[in-house]
This record gives structure tokens, sequence and C-alpha cells, in this order.
């Protein structure tokens, strides 16, 4: 008898056409009419012609990401990283850009991060940026080489109080014991920081993914996307458009 009660009272054994599991439903529904009531690109948004491509990506990417920040998107060189472990199991996270240039894609972590763990495993990775003023994003993959410790440590030491400091606590993607125990770490960190703007952390780790594939994504509020890819074969870009 007193197991049966227990399996009474128990959250998860509630009788359907409760008044907790109408208020689920009605939660849910009011969640799914929110998501379809979102607009998408009500806006205005430029036009795209892929003709009028250069025949790389690299001048055409930092041609968007000018236009997005002339456009007012927020950290415009914010981008997606995606990698994978050993066994083929993917992550993604929010970063930021550190470079493009005509070795590639450049973005930095601890080498015992677990962004650091899975190219370490796998050194391939993709980036994703979107700018939803202008409805664009950009796509760019291929594989993923470390740059030495010097160059490493300039990226780092280029950057604010504020990144150093960051990187100074270190630890990254360790658990994590209390709030308080990371809020005793970044005093220090940003209290060394500024006395030390030099200071080294010799597991900061600058990384460039070299394009392998790079998408220019143009969305249109008719959904005529344009998409124009460009794919590395042979020495020399090739470019192709895409369906929507």
């Amino acid at each position: 008898m007193s197991d049966h009660r227990a399996h009474q009272d128990s959250p998860d054994a509630r009788p359907a056409g409760t008044p907790a599991q109408h208020a689920d439903d009605a939660d849910a529904q009011a969640f799914r009419e929110l998501l379809r009531g979102l607009r998408v690109w009500d806006v205005a948004l430029p036009s795209f012609d892929p003709a009028t491509a250069p025949a790389e990506p690299l001048p055409l990417f930092r041609q968007w990401l000018r236009e997005a920040a002339e456009a007012g998107v927020p950290e415009p060189h914010t981008m997606t990283l995606a990698t994978a472990d050993a066994a083929g199991n993917p992550s993604v996270r929010t970063l930021m850009l550190h470079d493009a240039d005509e070795r590639g894609w450049h973005f930095a972590s601890h080498r015992g991060s677990r962004k650091g763990r899975e190219l370490a495993a796998r050194p391939r990775a993709a980036l994703g940026f979107y700018w939803p003023a202008v409805g664009r994003q950009v796509r760019v993959n291929g594989p993923v080489t470390v740059a030495g410790p010097e160059e490493s440590a300039a990226d780092l030491h280029h950057r604010s109080t504020g990144a150093l400091a960051a990187a100074l606590v270190g630890r990254q993607s360790e658990v994590l014991g209390s709030v308080e125990e990371l809020a005793r770490a970044s005093e220090a960190a940003w209290e060394r920081a500024r006395r030390e703007p030099a200071a080294p952390v010799p597991s900061w780790t600058l990384y460039v993914l070299r394009p392998e594939e790079v998408e220019f994504f143009q969305g249109d509020a008719q959904r005529r996307h344009v998409r124009l890819n460009y794919r590395y074969d042979n020495g020399r870009w090739a470019q192709e458009l895409l369906w929507p």
C-alpha cells in the first residue's frame, strides 16, 4: 500500500487531465505560437548578384562583414564553431573571429578546453556567421592548424585587458565548484592582467582554419535565396550556385 501511495504522489505519475497537465499543455501551445509568430527578415534586404562576386571568397567575406557592421549588426565578428571528438560526436559554441587572411580564418582558445581537445583529435572544423539585419550568412569549413607559441601570445596580448584576465583564469570547460570560486579566480586574474599586460598564458592557442569550402547565403523575403558556394579544387577556387 505504501508503495502504491508513493507512486500516486509522484509528479511523474499525475493522472491525465490534471490542472498541472493543462498548464503544461497551454505553455507548450503558447511556445509554439510564439515561434510561429516571429517575423523573419521583416526589413528591406540587400540584393546580391553572384555574377559580380570575386574569384576568391576572402574579399567577399570581408565586404559582407563590413556591411553587416555598417548595418548595425552587434558583434558581427561573432561566429559559431563546430568541432567533433575522436568518436565523431559534434559540439558547437559561439566565439569571436580574430582575423581572416590568405592563411584562413583565425580564432583562439585554451588547448585544454573542449574545443582544443577536439581539434587535437580531429583537426577539422566548420564556422558559421549570421547577420540577420541583412539576411546573410556565411559558412566555412576545412582543416585547422595550430599557430606557434609566439604568434599565439601576440594574438592574446593584442586583445583587451578583459580577454587577458579571462585567459589567465584558465581551466576552461572544467567543472566549476561554485560561482564564488570563479569570482575569486577572476578578481585575481584581473589584478594580474592590469599589473602585467604581457603576462604569459602558455595554454592560449591561436588556430587557423584553412577553407576548403565557403558558402555565401543572401536571404530573400520571397524565399528566392541566393547561395554561392566556393570550393577549393586543384589549387584554385571554383564557384557554384546552390538551390535554396
